[in-house]
């Protein structure tokens, strides 16, 4: 499978936006650990392979665990997630999947806002919109992660 297009190249100005907002994302209050989870477990549902294959090298990186890195797939029943992980991995579901239940439960939410701040759910809240868009578009593209 190749690549159809290369959106960086030719809408520099669209991407570049894209990149501000990262930059936003990896400086902000959220821990870099959640952002990763998130970005990995959005990837996953999309099946953006260019996506999982970036973010779980990007979390090796870091110094996550093999462990972690391969439990986001069946976080509900891994046991190496924090419970502020597991309410930011319900919300990051529930917020890719609308297709299939149109709403993110208050029973998500609520989990989550125990955890967070109303600074870090907004971010929360944006960083899902950013990888579900990356996605998107890395998957309409047939993008292929670089080995």
């Amino acid at each position: 499978m190749s690549q159809r297009i290369d959106v960086r190249s030719l809408v520099p100005e669209a991407y570049e936006g894209f990149l501000a907002v990262e930059r936003f994302l990896h400086a902000s209050e959220l821990p870099s650990s959640t952002l990763h989870l998130v970005k990995l477990r959005a990837s996953q549902i999309n099946g953006c392979a260019y996506c999982v294959h970036l973010h779980s090298g990007d979390m090796k990186k870091e110094g996550e665990s093999d462990e972690r890195i391969w439990g986001v797939a069946a976080w509900r029943e891994a046991t190496v997630f924090t419970p502020a992980e597991r309410a930011a991995l319900a919300v990051t579901e529930e917020a890719t999947r609308l297709a299939d239940r149109a709403l993110v439960s208050d029973e998500v939410w609520d989990e989550a806002a125990r955890h967070y701040t109303d600074k870090q759910l907004a971010t929360l809240v944006v960083a899902i919109a950013m990888i579900n868009s990356w996605n998107r578009i890395l998957v309409t593209t047939r993008a292929t992660p670089h080995a």
